[in-house]
């Protein structure tokens, strides 16, 4: 399923992606975008396995940790990068709307991903469904992971989930879902 651009989601917890384009420079594929973050707002600890992900902040406050390290701070007109392969987390950590725009690149399939987990968010009170989070990250472990779900749950209750969704049939819904990278 191709995701026509430019695309907005948002999420129950206070942020909201616009995925604008994807250009090419020197033969390197970009999604580009930008975001909105509610005060303290943002994902979990998460990381892109085969991609950069960089922000520009235009207004307001970005807080941001990688896996490990100290919390540091970015403001307007200063960028942050994560390289592919870096757990990290952002978060907006002012009292205004955290405004960014950025990319992530090779773009995958990051707004398909995205706009499959924030729909499953509305649709549980604010989470993921079990169901929706087994296939999708069962099905782009290669190229993202939610880290901030303890292991036993992927290791044990994931697989579980993924064979129980298969046999109820909830996963018609991902039938034009691209294939991972």
């Amino acid at each position: 399923m191709k995701i026509l651009l430019p695309h907005t989601i948002e999420n129950t917890t206070g942020e909201k992606i616009t995925f604008l384009r994807i250009t090419v420079k020197d033969g390197v594929e970009y999604l580009e975008g930008e975001n909105e973050v509610q005060p303290n707002a943002g994902p979990p600890m998460h990381v892109h396995y085969q991609q950069d992900e960089s922000f520009t902040v235009m207004a307001g406050k970005l807080g941001y940790q990688t896996w490990g390290q100290e919390k540091k701070y970015a403001g307007p007109g200063e960028t942050v990068l994560f390289k592919a392969g870096v757990p990290h987390k952002f978060w907006n950590a002012g009292p205004d709307l955290l405004h960014c725009t950025g990319y992530i690149s090779p773009a995958g399939n990051l707004d398909y991903f995205l706009t499959q987990l924030f729909q499953s968010s509305k649709e549980n009170g604010g989470r993921p469904g079990i169901f929706d989070a087994a296939f999708l990250l069962n099905r782009y472990k290669s190229e993202f992971g939610l880290l901030e779900i303890p292991q036993v749950v992927q290791k044990t209750l994931f697989p579980g989930a993924l064979l129980l969704g298969k046999l109820l049939g909830k996963y018609k819904k991902f039938k034009e879902a691209p294939p991972a990278m």
